[in-house]
């Protein structure tokens, strides 16, 4: 599953994409991070989504969504609440439109757009103890949008007594093609992939008069593995600094590492990530 993004990009370009984009007060204009991880973080993303008065705005929202019925801002020092935030921080495509009793069949109208500049995932190598990260996005695209979900929870202020929206998301995934397969090759979820798509199918996803067939279309396509730009990087879940001084969505090549293997479904061994 994809916990990894990177936002190493300006957010005074989404005006290039999105000219009619309202952008919430909170957000700094400036904001950048090279690595952002999801699991036990949920930290805020800046987030496009369609409002109830039919704007599209650009709204920071955490990542890891809770359900709508939650009553109060969650404990993410809670191992329970933890684990299974950690469980909503990617939503199955497959799942979105025909498992009903899903949660994310109750908020599949609820769709929304990360802006990032790329994605991390770790590939697995028999013989190595630490799997390797890479660094993946479209081919010629500086920044591109994946498609999500987002809940919305009324929690109350202890403080005053008043209720306070809190927006939470979640990143589409899909089964992986055969690049994404030689690269997300083990733990967990083996074999999965962001649901990359074209811009233009990106601005479609988040229309109102989406019909559910044309959904169901956009939820399976698969980016072609010709279309992915991929290249190793140094540790990213470190607090170590780069040995080369580099960012940390910047190439780094480690010594003697095998090409991926091109078209196997078979994961390698490996120990730890």
């Amino acid at each position: 599953m994809c916990y990894d993004i990177s936002f190493a990009t300006s957010i005074r370009a989404f005006a290039d994409y999105f000219p009619e984009l309202i952008i919430d007060p909170q957000i700094d204009l400036e904001f950048q991070q090279d690595h952002i991880q999801g699991t036990a973080v949920f930290g805020k993303h800046p987030i496009i989504f369609v409002d109830k008065t039919g704007n599209l705005r650009l709204k920071p929202m955490e990542w890891g969504v809770m359900e709508f019925w939650t009553k109060e801002v969650p404990n993410n020092k809670d191992f329970k609440i933890m684990k299974k935030r950690n469980g909503y921080l990617n939503a199955r495509s497959e799942r979105i439109l025909a498992d009903t009793k899903s949660y994310w069949y109750k908020i599949k109208n609820n769709r929304c757009l990360i802006p990032v500049s790329g994605i991390f995932e770790h590939r697995g190598i028999t013989s190595w103890k630490n799997k390797l990260p890479y660094h993946i996005k479209p081919g010629g695209q500086p920044i591109f949008f994946l498609p999500g979900l987002y809940s919305v929870y009324d929690a109350v202020d202890k403080e005053t007594g008043e209720l306070t929206p809190n927006y939470t998301f979640t990143l589409i995934t899909r089964k992986a093609n055969t690049v994404m397969c030689s690269i997300h090759n083990s733990g967990d979820n083996p074999f999965r992939m962001p649901l990359f798509l074209p811009f233009d199918m990106s601005k479609e996803f988040l229309q109102p008069d989406l019909t559910s067939e044309r959904y169901a279309e956009i939820l399976s396509y698969e980016m072609p593995s010709e279309a992915l730009e991929y290249y190793t990087t140094f540790t990213i879940r470190t607090g170590k600094p780069h040995p080369l001084g580099l960012r940390k969505h910047e190439r780094y090549d480690w010594p003697e590492t095998p090409p991926p293997p091109l078209g196997t479904m078979n994961p390698e061994v490996s120990l730890s990530e």
